[in-house]
């Protein structure tokens, strides 16, 4: 495929515009708070949370069929539950946030699955779970544009209370920071666009786009503001790349998206200067006169 074909993909077909606008919007907000979770050691939580969304989703769906607001309420009531609830656990009981976590989102999971099941079809299923971005309409591209707008201001304000946090998670309580509500609101932001990259990639996907690209710009530069850059466009790069894998190839195009993430961090990891494999093993320069 020539550049002028791949240019044609998206200058033919309405739906492959909207499917790469709304994936280059989720680019911008998703890459940035998957750098965030990285850095904190909370990788694993997008995930969980990205399961833990699928009850509420799939309530919103019982209630009202393929209603967006409706699915969207949902999730975020279901995001939220499970975070407060894994953090009250984690709190009363000995068990630590990451095992809460883990055991609450597998009974969301399956929860979320059985109910789709107790009135939807296969069908319904597949797409709540892995979602359709070549089926994004102009309401989904409106509200993923309002959460990536939301993420955006959250960040100018919570910009640098998060990068204390990433040093030192203690400092914020000890100068009377209120860490807690800079958690509680970043976990808000993370829940919202899960469930805005659920419109496109589903439940199951819509956190790969906001991981692989931050753990593959964690390779290339150890500068807080870089590597946000880097994943912004490691994950416009994979979107346009998986889009038109998926239209030439007839591919699953959310599947598509996240196995081209998956090659540039597989790229990454192995030619990265920081960490890379290259990089760990090539002999050191030794220094002679």
């Amino acid at each position: 495929m020539t550049f002028a074909d791949l240019l044609s993909v998206f200058s033919d077909f309405a739906f492959m515009r909207r499917a790469l606008a709304g994936c280059l919007v989720l680019s911008v907000a998703a890459a940035p708070i998957g750098v965030f979770l990285m850095l904190r050691r909370l990788s694993l939580t997008g995930d969980a949370m990205a399961h833990a969304i699928l009850p509420g989703v799939a309530a919103g769906y019982l209630l009202a069929g393929l209603n967006l607001w409706a699915m969207t309420a949902g999730g975020l009531v279901a995001g939220l539950a499970i975070a407060l609830l894994a953090s009250a656990v984690t709190r009363l009981t000995p068990l630590r946030e990451d095992a809460s976590l883990a055991t609450l989102y597998l009974v969301s999971l399956a929860l979320g699955v059985i109910l789709i099941s107790a009135r939807g079809s296969a069908v319904d299923v597949m797409h709540l779970l892995f979602g359709s971005v070549l089926a994004i309409d102009d309401t989904a591209l409106v509200f993923i544009g309002i959460v990536a707008s939301i993420t955006v201001v959250a960040f100018a304000i919570l910009w640098r209370p998060l990068v204390m946090e990433c040093v030192d998670p203690g400092f914020l309580k000890a100068v009377g920071g209120r860490g807690a509500i800079i958690h509680v609101a970043f976990m808000l932001v993370m829940v919202l666009n899960l469930i805005a990259g659920f419109q496109a990639l589903g439940t199951l996907l819509s956190v790969g786009l906001m991981m692989l690209p931050a753990a593959s710009a964690r390779f290339w530069t150890r500068r807080l503001g870089t590597m946000t850059a880097l994943a912004m466009l490691l994950a416009v790069i994979a979107s346009v790349i998986g889009l038109t894998a998926s239209f030439a190839a007839n591919l699953p195009s959310g599947p598509a998206i996240i196995v081209a993430a998956g090659g540039l961090y597989a790229l990454s990891v192995t030619f990265g200067p920081m960490g890379g494999l290259i990089a760990r093993f090539r002999p050191a320069r030794h220094r002679t006169g």
